[in-house]
């Protein structure tokens, strides 16, 4: 295992803590797969103690994903432990992740424990998860700040309990890569058995530095990273999975190492969790933005045209940007359509599911001569959206934007399954759009954010919008798509009212009351 680098995936867990990131069952099992496909070798699946639908989120992976290992958070109490242990059941390569904080202000102030009951916590909780599993990882949450005698201590105990995997986490995102790296170092040395364990890593990107605190502690011995497709996560969000990979890939000549990962699948991965979630990937994103492999200066388009490694250090497909190729077109059958959106991960429950977006990718096809399997993605994910929006659904709306006067929009909407025809003035054609439906719906939510993204390449490509709406301490995304700008921006607009109407009751690993029972 020295030369064997471990990517435990958070993006189901950790990812879907950023605000709006929330994700239904169907759609954490299609990332979930989509992440077995690029062959992540762990899958943090949930949190399954938060909420029922959680619990059910976590047992519908540990049932569907066949070859990654399936793992379930835990606080350190056996209430946490039990329930993962039963949510994961079903898998057939199971982990039971516990933690508990190990930082004085942690164990001051959120805790309210003594470091004597933080260690005796953390030992029972490893203890009772071994008896479900012989793969138990343990993490020292704020490890960052915590004091390093302490650690010592705690990663002695759990590791005599049975932990088979240390995680170090700079939870606030505070360390820099020259300390974190000797953080790690000074552990492995001074720890008693830090040879029978895996040491992992989890940075998080408060400081911008989550990927370089990753590689610095894996050059200090570290052979697991914990990340997230796109770097996604509450706050700043997490180290960036694609990017961690890439860099041990491309610098091999530094690490030495190697991954399980298939980084054709990369891109893919990418451009999903992104339509699930809401989250638009920045263009001048490392690896999977737009741009990542774009050149405008005429001196770099001249050098890459006469050898490609003069600005490239690595190639475009290799990350998967080549795979996405034109897949379906208007004369396509139902079975090919079936049959790439299983490709893709995706599997019908149903006829009928498979009826109504066959349908709707037939009216896509009638406006978009390509059909590409970033739109796929797409069309399958506002299917679902369509088929949960039971209270609200948009059913046809008129614009009318010229010059000299304010915009106005007439909309037609279904409330609880009854037509209302609304319609009011805007500054722009969005504008007035979001107003007539808020004339009807009083939502009474704030706009945070308004973005527009092209899903593919061309005039006729599909627009991407994303709506965050924010309401009493609740944020969600709503996402919507169309070749009409306009047309999109009011689906995403419905998309987010519904998801302001579905109660949320889950507990937050770090926030939650804490039980010290273990």
């Amino acid at each position: 295992m020295n030369n064997q680098l471990i990517i435990f995936d958070t993006t189901l867990r950790d990812g879907e803590q950023s605000p709006g990131a929330a994700m239904t069952q169907d759609e954490k099992v299609r990332i979930a797969l989509a992440l077995q496909r690029l062959k992540v070798d762990v899958i943090e699946a949930g949190f399954a103690v938060a909420s029922p639908g959680d619990f059910a989120a976590v047992q519908a992976v540990a049932r569907e994903v066949t070859e990654s290992t399936v793992c379930s958070l835990a606080r350190a109490n056996a209430g946490d432990i039990h329930r993962a242990a039963e949510a994961l059941q079903p898998a057939r390569r199971k982990r039971i992740h516990t933690f508990i904080a190990t930082s004085p202000i942690h164990m001051e102030k959120k805790l309210r424990m003594q470091p004597e009951q933080v260690l005796e916590a953390a030992i029972g909780a490893v203890k009772l998860a071994r008896q479900f599993t012989d793969d138990v990882e343990f993490s020292a949450e704020d490890a960052v700040r915590s004091d390093l005698d302490f650690l010592c201590r705690v990663f002695e105990a759990v590791i005599k309990a049975g932990a088979t995997t240390i995680n170090v986490p700079d939870t606030v995102g505070y360390s820099i890569p020259a300390l974190w790296g000797e953080r790690m170092r000074q552990l492995i040395e001074r720890v008693p058995n830090a040879d029978r364990v895996i040491w992992s890593t989890h940075c998080h990107n408060d400081l911008g530095m989550a990927v370089a605190n990753s590689l610095a502690a894996v050059m200090s011995g570290a052979r697991q990273v914990e990340c997230t497709i796109n770097g996604l996560g509450e706050r700043a969000g997490n180290a960036s999975l694609e990017e961690v990979v890439m860099a041990v890939k491309t610098r091999q000549d530094v690490f030495q190492l190697q991954t399980a990962i298939d980084t054709t699948q990369i891109v893919a991965c990418s451009r999903l969790v992104s339509a699930i979630t809401g989250y638009p990937v920045q263009p001048n994103k490392a690896i999977v933005g737009a741009n990542a492999f774009s050149h405008e200066s005429g001196i770099h388009q001249d050098g890459v045209l006469k050898h490609r490694e003069t600005y490239e250090i690595m190639r475009a497909e290799d990350v998967g940007w080549a795979a996405n190729k034109l897949t379906l077109g208007k004369l396509s059958g139902r079975n090919a359509f079936r049959a790439r959106l299983e490709e893709l991960g995706y599997k019908f429950k149903s006829e009928g599911e498979l009826a109504e977006a066959f349908a709707r990718f037939k009216d896509l096809a009638d406006k978009k001569h390509e059909i590409f399997d970033e739109d796929l993605q797409m069309l399958v994910t506002q299917t679902e959206a369509a088929r949960s929006e039971e209270r609200l659904q948009l059913q046809w709306l008129e614009v009318t934007s010229k010059t000299g006067t304010r915009p106005l929009a007439k909309v037609a909407l279904s409330v609880d399954g009854e037509i209302h025809e609304v319609e009011a003035r805007g500054d722009g054609p969005v504008d007035a759009v979001f107003a007539a439906i808020e004339s009807r719906v009083s939502s009474g939510a704030k706009l945070l954010l308004y973005s527009v993204n092209n899903i593919t390449s061309g005039t006729d490509a599909q627009g991407e919008v994303t709506v965050r709406l924010a309401k009493d301490g609740r944020i969600v995304n709503g996402l919507g798509a169309d070749t009409d700008i306009v047309i999109a921006s009011a689906k995403a607009y419905v998309n987010a009212v519904n998801r302001l109407d579905v109660p949320i009751d889950r507990a937050h690993p770090q926030r939650a009351a804490y039980e010290a029972t273990p």
